[in-house]
Parts: structure tokens; sequence; C-alpha cells
């Protein structure tokens, strides 16, 4: 598709994007549970207010626009406060917490170049409920990462972690909560053996800081999990999710500035000029930096002790709501407003396709099959339905279909031949399978259960990651699959 030869009417341009809206999933109905994050409709005005006032505004030259620096500076302030820090925790807004995990193991690595020149492939040991953002930043910065088991209720397991440092090892990572079940892992155990081994600790934080610490002023039990913890020597928190500013925006937080400095990059040899830049980007939209600083002077305190107490009483009905429903139940027992719903003894991927059919978005997991939840106050308008519809999708995949059935042989047909074929074979089946998946149309497939059962059942992990490019690829190149 090439550029217009001659523009467009502004009317009819936004009528086209209307248009193309229309099929996006309806989040302002509270039909999404990952994705978007909603407080109430004063909080989107401030926060849209604000990125508009500094839409055109580069937080990259602090000395260019001196009100950016003064919004980022007290932005990190606060966060540090509200995380257990003192005078001394450092920090930097980012993009969002993809970019301040990337940051925390550039960090680690550069703080093992000046302290352990000796290492010359650096590990990091971390659960493997840990976000993806740490492969990703292993894959950058050539770092070897070591994945440790779970315990029963699915937190990191300490002495796993213990048992895997080796004289490689950097970072040890914990969750506060890990993204699939909702789950705090035991920062002070972790941050303890960090300590023990002179290891930097990182606590990813970046969808639970900015609730956990009121949710445990309302009197929930809250891990502790922060910089009061000792041995924690950084901290990544999202503010675009329950500090509910415009996207995108997180903060990554160190206990020291020394530590800080091991982030930074300086280029002093270019004929442009002496080049310095904090984070991972060069030009920072100044809108998202001013979006963050007006909310949380909007909100305050009060305003996200409030937003906590409404999601936390959604988090509870919805709760007591799934394990009604037979069949049905929550993996482990979440700290606060996220879990995962796992079926008995049914198929929880077809459950979750019964629920798309409804409208509703909810993200599939793996390693158990599950479906995740994010709960926010946008959500307490529709835990009645919300329920009903899933106490109505169970109800359904219990029932005998020939589609069913053939789903199911089909699978365990995949099955059986994964696990008897040459690895040759398999793989070259693998390199077709997308366009079976998907019939050839851009996207993934509108019932999805037979999809995520057939890359559960395979044992390369290596054709599964050729399948998912497959399925990347075709998305984002919408004009050949038309």
């Amino acid at each position: 598709m090439n550029i217009p030869s001659h523009g467009r009417m502004k009317e009819e341009i936004l009528a086209d994007m209307r248009d193309a809206r229309a099929g996006d999933i309806q989040w302002q109905q509270g039909k999404a549970f990952s994705l978007v994050f909603q407080a109430n409709q004063d909080v989107e005005e401030v926060a849209q207010q604000a990125y508009l006032m500094y839409f055109s505004e580069n937080g990259l030259n602090p000395s260019a626009f001196p009100s950016l620096r003064k919004f980022e500076t007290e932005v990190v302030s606060m966060s540090a406060h509200l995380l257990g820090g003192d005078q001394n925790v450092a920090g930097n807004m980012t993009t969002g917490g993809t970019e301040s995990i990337l940051l925390a193991v550039k960090t680690a690595r550069n703080w093992a170049r000046a302290t352990r020149p000796e290492i010359q492939q650096p590990e990091i040991i971390l659960p493997i409920s840990a976000h993806p953002a740490f492969d990703k930043a292993a894959e950058y910065f050539d770092i070897r990462l070591v994945k440790t088991r779970l315990d029963d209720g699915f937190r990191a397991d300490p002495s796993a972690m213990q048992a895997s440092i080796t004289p490689n090892t950097i970072l040890l990572v914990g969750s506060a909560p890990s993204y699939p079940q909702g789950i705090v892992d035991p920062i002070p155990t972790i941050a303890q053996i960090a300590q023990a081994h002179g290891l930097l600790m990182h606590v990813d934080a970046c969808v639970g800081g900015f609730i956990l610490p009121f949710i445990r002023r309302l009197g929930y039990p809250v891990p502790e999990f922060d910089f009061s913890v000792p041995g924690v020597t950084s901290i990544s928190a999202d503010l675009h999710k329950y500090a509910y500013s415009a996207k995108g925006a997180s903060v990554i937080l160190y206990r020291n500035r020394d530590l800080r400095r091991k982030q930074y990059f300086i280029a002093t040899d270019w004929p442009g000029g002496i080049y310095a830049s904090p984070t991972m980007t060069g030009t920072r939209p100044g809108g998202a930096i001013a979006s963050a600083w007006a909310v949380m002077n909007f909100l305050g305190e009060q305003g996200y002790l409030e937003l906590a107490r409404q999601t936390m009483e959604t988090r509870d009905r919805i709760l007591a709501g799934i394990r009604s429903i037979p069949g049905l139940d929550v993996l482990g027992d979440p700290d606060l407003s996220i879990m995962a719903i796992a079926s008995r003894r049914g198929d929880i991927y077809a459950i979750g396709d019964e629920m798309s059919a409804r409208g509703w978005h909810l993200d599939r997991q793996q390693f158990p099959p599950s479906l995740h939840l994010t709960l926010h106050p946008g959500h307490a308008r529709v835990v009645d339905q919300f329920l009903k519809d899933l106490r109505q999708s169970a109800q359904i995949e219990a029932r005998p279909s020939i589609s069913k059935l053939r789903t199911r042989l089909g699978l365990r047909l995949a099955q059986f031949a994964a696990n008897r074929l040459p690895a040759g074979v398999l793989s070259r089946l693998m390199k077709s399978a997308s366009r079976f998946l998907t019939n050839g149309e851009a996207g993934l497939p509108q019932r999805s259960a037979a999809m995520y059962g057939l890359m559960g059942s395979l044992p390369n992990r290596g054709d599964l990651r050729e399948l998912v490019l497959d399925l990347l690829d075709q998305m984002t190149h919408l004009e050949e699959n038309r």
C-alpha cells in the first residue's frame, strides 16, 4: 500500500478509523481482562488532557524541557516512597515494563563487568513464571537464563534458586506478582540468598507495584516485596497499569544512584555532540511522563485506596463465583486481582472459545492450561454477566458434540504423531501448520482450542517457535493475506 497521492478530509479519515475500531476488543464495556486498565472517566480525562498538553515534547533532553524533568523526578520519588525506598533510591521513567526489565538486566551486566570481570558468560536465576521480558533481555544482551521450578502454590522455590547459583551468577529475580497466577514470590528469602552471595536481586513488580501497597493498607495480607526488604536492589513497576496513567509509562528503581549509573548510555565522540541517554530509547514521549505525574497528583493516596478497594471487592466476587461453577477452579491463592481459571474435567480452551463468542477477551495460558484474568474497577459492573456467561460456557463445553469429538481425535492423532514421527518430518509438517490453523487468513483463528491443544503437545519447542513466528508474520503482513 502506498501513501495516498492526495490528502483526504479529516472527517473521512476519522470515520474510517471509527469503522476499523469497531472490530477491536470492547474494553470500555468491561469485556477485556488484559491490556487495558480502567479507573473512571475523571481519571481518564486527566490522563488524556495531560498527555495532549505535552503531545510534541521530547524527554530526551532534560535541559530543553525542565518541566518534564520535574515531572519525571517527582514520579520516581513518589514511586520510590510507595515502594519502601529511602532518599538514596534512584530511577527513571521508561516506556513500559519490558524496557524497565531490559534496563535492570543491562545494569546487572554492567555491574558484573565492573565488579566481577572474570565472568565471561553472566547468568541470571529466575523462576519459570518470570515474565518473558527477561528472555528478551537475555537474547539482547547475551546473558544465560537459569530457570527454576515453582512450588505447589505456584511460587518461586528459593532452594532451587540457591542450588542453581554458580560463579557466573550476577542476578536473582522474583515477581510481585508473577503474571500467570497473580502470586507474589517469596521475595525476602530470595533477597537473603542474593545478599549472602553478594548478588543483585530484582523484583518485577510491573503489575503489582501500584496496587499491592494499597491493598495491604486495606487489610489484605500482602507478602513483603519492596525496598523495605534487605537485599532487594532494583524494582520495576508499571504506571500504565494500576497507577492508571497513559501508555507507555513505567519506572525502574535502584537501591542507590551508583547502581543506576550502570544503566546509562553515553557517546562522547559523535560529531553531533555528546549524546547521553538514561534509558533504552532516545526520544521519550513527553505526554507519558506528564500523564503519569498528573494522574498520581489527581488521585493521591486516598484515590488509589478507593480504586484498590473497588478492584479487590470485584476480585472477591469473581473468585467466589468461579469456585462455585462445577469443574472450574482458580489456580493457587492469588495475592491480588490477577488470577488464572482452570478446568478440572474439561477443556478450558474450549470454554475460552465460548467466552470469546460472547464478546469476552481472556488470554490463554499453558503449563497448566488456563484462562487469565486481570481485574480493575471497570469490571465491577459486569461481574454478574461475566459469571453467568462463564457458567453457561462451562456447561456447553461439558456437553458431547461431533465437533468436540473431532477436535479431541485430531489432537490425539497430533500427539501420537509428535511422539513417533522423525524430528525432520515433524518439522516439515509444522512449516505448513500455521496456514492450516488460520485457514490462510490474517491473525489467529476465531476458535483456538485446537490450536492451543496442538501447541501444548509438541515435544520440540523449536517447532513451536517456528509455528508462532509464522503466525506472527501473517498477522503483521496483512497485504499478503488478502
